[in-house]
């Protein structure tokens, strides 16, 4: 955050905010892709330092950070939307930008895993997984500080199924059931791996041809044996990036297993299977159920939670916890 010399009055606060230096020198040098204001202490007020897409002249470009620095340089906040795109590309300043609210945070998460796991899905190589990587560990990093943050992404789920938005979906339903669980207790490492495997526990989906994901008829035998092979795929490219870890493997061939031995891939059941795969098995289901799929309605969240904690074939305990937070609002 800018170190603030001068006092500014509350109503300017509420309508703008301080830009951070190490945002200023992300944006293209000569023309910022927003409004930028200063703040003249003389008439306690901001004025127009210069217009979105306007060429600055180096003299204007070295007096913007230098504004910047003093801690009078302001954006608009009508112009939220153009900011947070470009925070979405470059994630890890949402850790340096203390100006931003907690909902606008939520909202940038949201949209920057999207924007990643969609990249991954389309072309899984380990460039690609490096960079959403990189971005899921920006956001541990944000919830070590207060794990309580990732109410306000619970807040924004995805209501139309793709797989990208499934997987968001998971991987913020799962962080927030794990630490619950926990109580918020945790290690750093412990969340980290715990995160990637919620995020990535479908990733084996990318090699299902997308025909048979989007389907809006009931799949044939064929396809749904396909379908099944889901996790083996998921597995062996887990073990490509080098992320043969436990909790990544518990949540990518465990999500689907069933207490009754009913699921997939190994049919086994209850005492076979994980913790975490118990957990997961759950954010799997309640993300699919709360979501608009082209064979099944989407379900209010409560009452995806009620039929998870009823459903036998699940981890009851992760259920009722879940069902429980809509039940009292807390989300």
């Amino acid at each position: 955050m800018c170190a603030v010399k001068t006092t500014i009055p509350d109503n300017v606060s509420e309508e703008y905010y301080q830009i951070a230096p190490d945002i200023l020198a992300s944006f293209p040098k000569y023309r910022p892709p927003i409004d930028l204001y200063r703040f003249k202490e003389s008439i306690a007020s901001l004025e127009p330092f210069s217009r979105k897409g306007q060429r600055l002249t180096a003299d204007q470009v070295d007096k913007a950070h230098e504004l910047c620095k003093e801690g009078v340089l302001f954006v608009s906040r009508s112009d939220h939307p153009v900011y947070s795109k470009h925070i979405v590309k470059q994630l890890d300043l949402v850790l340096v930008d203390k100006n931003l609210k907690e909902s606008e945070i939520a909202d940038v998460f949201m949209k920057a895993l999207q924007l990643r796991l969609e990249e991954f899905f389309d072309q899984p190589v380990q460039v690609v997984f490096d960079k959403l990587y990189t971005d899921i560990m920006v956001l541990t990093e944000y919830l070590n500080v207060d794990w309580f943050r990732i109410k306000a992404l619970l807040k924004r789920l995805f209501r139309e199924h793709t797989l990208v938005n499934h997987s968001v979906n998971s991987g913020v339903v799962g962080i927030w059931l794990y630490l619950k669980a926990r109580k918020g207790h945790f290690q750093r490492k412990e969340l980290d791996r715990a995160a990637l495997a919620f995020f990535l526990h479908d990733m084996g989906m990318a090699k299902i041809p997308s025909f048979i994901r989007t389907k809006a008829v009931p799949l044939t035998t064929e396809e749904r044996q396909k379908v099944n092979t889901h996790s083996m795929h998921g597995a062996k490219l887990a073990h490509k990036l080098g992320l043969s870890f436990n909790e990544i493997m518990a949540c990518i061939m465990e999500h689907h297993e069933r207490f009754d031995g009913s699921g997939y891939p190994r049919k086994v059941k209850e005492a076979e299977i994980s913790k975490l795969g118990k957990l997961c098995a759950v954010v799997d289901s309640f993300c699919a159920m709360i979501t608009e799929r082209p064979y099944a309605d989407a379900m209010a969240p409560l009452d995806a939670a009620k039929a998870l904690a009823q459903d036998k074939r699940y981890d009851e305990r992760f259920a009722t916890v879940l069902k429980t937070a809509y039940v009292t609002g807390e989300f």
